[in-house]
């Protein structure tokens, strides 16, 4: 059986890899003010997801699947209110890179 330490020691490396993977979208969106070719579905869906992720690690019990989620869901949320704030152009549909 693996040691506690190990296996929590992979789920936060883990987490971190998924919060890394978020951050160059945001910065992206939040600089340039434009969010055209951000797919708003992916990232209901990815909110989804997450909130479904942090009740999972609070019923478990799991701090790296509860943190790492939470995080998660955040950067993805925002992500998802920046695309809804800058991802249309002047006719309201949202125009492909």
């Amino acid at each position: 059986m693996q040691s506690e330490a190990l296996v929590n020691a992979i789920g936060t490396a883990a987490g971190l890899c998924s919060m890394a993977s978020f951050v160059p979208q945001l910065v992206k969106i939040a600089r340039e003010k434009r969010a055209v070719g951000v797919s708003l579905r992916t990232y209901v869906v990815n909110t989804v997801g997450f909130v479904l992720w942090v009740t999972y690690g609070v019923l478990l019990g799991s701090w790296p699947i509860v943190g790492s989620n939470a995080v998660n869901l955040v950067l993805a949320a925002s992500i998802m209110a920046l695309r809804w704030r800058y991802g249309e152009d002047e006719g309201g549909l949202a125009a492909a890179d």
